[in-house]
């Protein structure tokens, strides 16, 4: 694996988080580049096991030669199951780095960065029927102003989703430069990078169900580790990381844990420290690791 594939943010730290045991069973449910599961695997003993998850075939190439380590080429939404199948019910640590990997952004042809012209893609899954193309092209207006404003976050979500349909009415919109050209009013000099982030941002949360598959992910966690198991987990924008943290608190996506008749609060992981994020020492060598956010999590 050369970091150009993946350079692995908060690495040291997030590793350390899973305060790994020499003959444990652990999880590595965003493989990527490897570099965190090398770092697992440098830390157990031969006893131990480690199992990585990732959907993209691109991943596949980065595979580790190590008898302990099991690459699944599958969405981590499926943990469970496919974790069955290989005969494990319970873990002892998982660590999860959300979003889009290097490679991903720096591959022009997938779609996923405001750098490069390509066709409308951005899916992890390669062999996913849904792409950009797809939810620019055929999502009615109004759910393309529900995408663009809770995964992006924008204001003129509304005016944005009108333009799009009124434009593809003349002709499909099939390019990242032509989405551009399309929403150019949108995008005053000043801002133009920051609010295109935003719309590539939405687009690409819907055409992977992140926060589905995020929400899926979190409610198999407390089944699946054993007690004083610890979860890992990265994120880099507000929605992960509001899920992740509410569910550290609560033990689900509502804002108030639940209590049991008594009015006892019965929730299954306790957070481990505070909020960690990069050093600055981090970010001026890897500037994608600016907005990164870990989380730390023990199963009661």
């Amino acid at each position: 694996m050369s970091s150009a594939y993946h350079n692995p943010v908060l690495l040291q730290e997030s590793v350390d988080g899973l305060n790994i045991k020499k003959d444990g069973v652990y999880v590595d449910v965003t493989f990527g580049g490897g570099g965190h599961s090398r770092e697992i695997l440098k830390r157990l003993g031969e006893g131990g096991k480690l199992f990585a998850f990732d959907q993209d075939e691109d991943a596949l190439q980065n595979a580790i030669e190590d008898e302990r380590f099991q690459l699944i080429n599958q969405n981590f939404r499926y943990l469970k199951q496919y974790l069955k199948f290989y005969g494990i019910r319970k873990v002892d640590g998982i660590l999860a780095d959300f979003g889009v990997s290097s490679h991903q952004f720096d591959e022009a042809k997938r779609g996923f960065s405001i750098r490069f012209n390509a066709d409308l893609d951005m899916r992890m899954n390669q062999s996913s029927e849904l792409s950009a193309y797809e939810v620019v092209n055929s999502y009615s207006q109004e759910d393309l102003a529900t995408v663009l404003f809770q995964y992006g976050e924008l204001r003129n979500a509304n005016a944005m989703a009108k333009t799009i349909v009124e434009a593809r009415l003349e002709n499909p919109i099939q390019t990242t430069d032509e989405l551009k050209e399309v929403l150019k009013r949108f995008l005053p000099k000043m801002k133009e990078n920051k609010i295109l982030a935003q719309i590539y941002q939405a687009i690409r949360i819907e055409v992977n169900q992140e926060i589905e598959v995020l929400k899926e992910f979190l409610l198999q966690v407390p089944e699946l580790l054993n007690e004083g198991g610890r979860l890992s987990m990265i994120s880099y924008h507000s929605l992960e990381d509001r899920l992740a943290k509410r569910f550290i608190r609560a033990g689900s996506f509502d804002e108030e844990p639940e209590k049991d008749f008594y009015g006892n609060i019965n929730v299954p992981m306790k957070k481990v420290g505070g909020l960690i994020v990069p050093s600055k020492e981090e970010i001026a060598q890897n500037n994608r690791a600016r907005s990164a956010k870990l989380r730390i999590a023990e199963k009661i």
